[in-house]
């Protein structure tokens, strides 16, 4: 509906209507420019991406793209949000996770903005019996704790329950969840443990303490082990309704089974993804309960973490911009809670400054930018909308597959789960080698001169299951490699970068070249000659009219000076002397890893 100004102008009277089909022939003739003749529909596909899960993402979004009515926050199928008022009241809970015993670590995050804790408790991370000494000095009735226990669960959960009754904390005060997750446990660890335990938690919760749940649906494991989007989506559907069947067989009605669950699930740099992601879940769960006969029950509480497999060793400060994305994400998805991981997460225990931007990050986005101000602030966005409800259908999808292989349980247990999900990990490696998915600092404009930053050891994670793959591992080896030899050899490896011409006909490509190399730790030498470099290979840098003038006899000029090896930057043609090519799109990292092989680093 337009409304008119009061003098009844309309801004856009003396615009003529442009169709879907203009704006396509408009697009056809930018791309005929850049060599390519496609027309109509196939102008705007050359201009989608390809996402995983089967799914495209499109340059433009009309309300031609219709998607299911997404409804009300508050009501199902809860797409909007699982409470009427979402987040405006203060904002979503800022949660930080704690490893260690640090009880000054704990009370310094709730004294500046932390509003619930979630603790790793066992197995090398806090012990049960030092609860106490960790919570000493919190307000156990004003902070949520969220217990992370793996098979301790039982008895951290009993003494955490003790805790609360020797502070006096009133049973209907009592805030968190229990964490319990035993499949959680089997993804991360290839161990499963008695559910027993867990039922008599959950029933202990429901009956004594409204406000304390017993059950985690982790998806992180499935994320953190390569899988999509629609992958994680499914395997937290199939997790859920694991639990509600014992659940509902150790005597709980299914209201009761869905008030004892909190979902987590990861929140990456891919903004739009997310948001879709946790719109998606709400809406999947929803219908969960609506067919377990509780549509009213499907109101799903969602804790958020910003993702460990996107984080950087290497150049960590650029992971406060991955997380503050991330955060974002999380908010607009509609989050109920969210943790953001330190930005040195993946290089130890974090340290003090590093826990603050954590915390500020959430803090910033919610009182400053003023994000929980408007409920599902990206609904009604066609593209938003559009993927909602695709990654909805393929989460659904993936979920009735595990399904029909006997559930999570089975599908974790004869390793098929874990072969959907590497195969996911295996075409994203193919992206990340292309450097076609790139990461800034690692693949793209890394800094071969920055200082490490070096922490404390923190405890080790939880192996034996389903792998834990990071987007930098393959970049981390190679410049490992490259660290090595530099200790050993007080050098790194190098590689001379023989540009021909005037600047402009070479910068870009010298530009190119030298990011990808130094992604591998081989050190560009642009200055000198190349007998003075050091360097035993070289790349040619220049345009392709250049090349075809002096291509052949400047290889031939470095092959005579002791080059072994000669690269040049730009398609592959049939230059003689010129040993191989490197340009936008080859398989980088096999190319930096056949070229430590050569120089002999190993």
């Amino acid at each position: 509906m337009t409304v008119l100004p009061d003098d009844g102008l309309e801004l856009a009277a003396e615009f003529p209507d442009v169709s879907h089909e203009q704006w396509q022939r408009l697009v056809a003739g930018v791309l005929r420019k850049s060599g390519k003749d496609v027309e109509g529909a196939q102008a705007e596909e050359a201009l989608s991406t390809a996402l995983e899960d089967g799914l495209r993402t499109r340059p433009l979004y009309t309300s031609r793209d219709s998607a299911p009515e997404p409804g009300f926050p508050g009501f199902a199928p809860f797409v909007r949000g699982s409470r009427p008022e979402g987040n405006t009241a203060g904002g979503w809970d800022v949660r930080q996770r704690h490893t260690a015993a640090d009880g000054s670590a704990v009370l310094s995050d709730l004294e500046n903005g932390v509003t619930s804790v979630w603790l790793a408790v066992g197995d090398g991370n806090i012990p049960v019996s030092s609860l106490g000494r960790v919570l000493d000095g919190v307000y156990l009735d004003l902070a949520p704790v969220v217990l992370d226990a793996g098979p301790e669960v039982e008895p951290a959960a009993r003494e955490l329950l003790r805790l609360y009754a020797e502070r006096g904390v009133a049973k209907d005060a009592v805030r968190g969840n229990l964490g319990a997750d035993p499949l959680g446990h089997e993804a991360r660890t290839g161990q499963s443990y008695d559910f027993a335990p867990v039922a008599g938690l959950a029933r202990l919760c429901s009956g004594e303490y409204p406000g304390l749940r017993a059950l985690t649906v982790d998806a992180l494991p499935y994320h953190e082990a390569g899988g999509s989007a629609a992958q994680e989506l499914g395997s937290s559907l199939a997790t859920g309704v694991a639990y509600l069947r014992e659940l509902t067989d150790a005597g709980l009605s299914v209201e009761q089974a869905c008030a004892q669950l909190e979902f987590r699930y990861a929140a990456t740099a891919d903004q739009f993804l997310t948001i879709a992601k946790l719109r998606a879940a709400r809406r999947l769960w929803a219908r969960v309960a609506e067919a377990c006969g509780a549509p009213q029950a499907g109101a799903q509480l969602q804790h958020v973490v910003t993702s460990p497999v996107m984080m950087t060793r290497r150049d960590p400060w650029v992971n406060m911009l991955r997380t503050t994305i991330a955060t974002l994400a999380a908010g607009a998805g509609g989050a109920d809670s969210v943790t953001v991981l330190p930005f040195d997460h993946e290089l130890g225990l974090p340290d003090a400054f590093a826990r603050r931007i954590a915390r500020n990050t959430s803090t910033i986005l919610i009182e400053e930018s003023h994000l929980s101000r408007v409920i599902d602030p990206a609904g009604g966005s066609w593209y938003v909308e559009r993927l909602t409800d695709e990654l909805a259908h393929a989460g659904w999808e993936f979920f009735q597959r595990i399904e029909r292989s006997g559930g999570l349980a089975a599908a974790l247990r004869s390793g098929r789960l874990g072969q959907d999900l590497a195969d996911t990990w295996q075409a994203r490696k193919g992206k990340l080698a292309k450097r076609r998915e790139p990461i800034t600092g690692i693949s793209e404009f890394p800094h071969l001169a920055e200082k490490p930053v070096v922490r404390q050891p923190a405890p080790e994670p939880l192996s034996g299951g389903l792998p834990r793959v990071h987007r930098d591992e393959a970049y981390e080896e190679l410049r490992a490699r490259s660290d090595a030899h530099l200790a050993a050899a007080g050098s790194r490896p190098r590689v001379f970068l023989a540009t021909i011409g005037p600047a402009a006909a070479h910068t870009a490509r010298t530009t190119f070249v030298s990011n990808l190399f130094q992604a591998g730790g081989i050190e560009p030498v642009t200055e000198g000659t190349f007998r003075d470099s050091g360097a035993t290979e070289v790349c040619l840098c220049s345009s392709d009219a250049l090349y075809e003038e002096q291509a052949e006899s400047v290889a031939a000029q470095l092959k005579a000076a002791g080059a072994s090896h000669v690269f040049l930057a730009g398609r592959p043609g049939q230059y003689a002397a010129v040993d191989s090519y490197v340009f936008a799109g080859c398989d980088a990292v096999a190319v930096l890893s056949n070229t430590l092989d050569r120089m002999g680093v190993s």
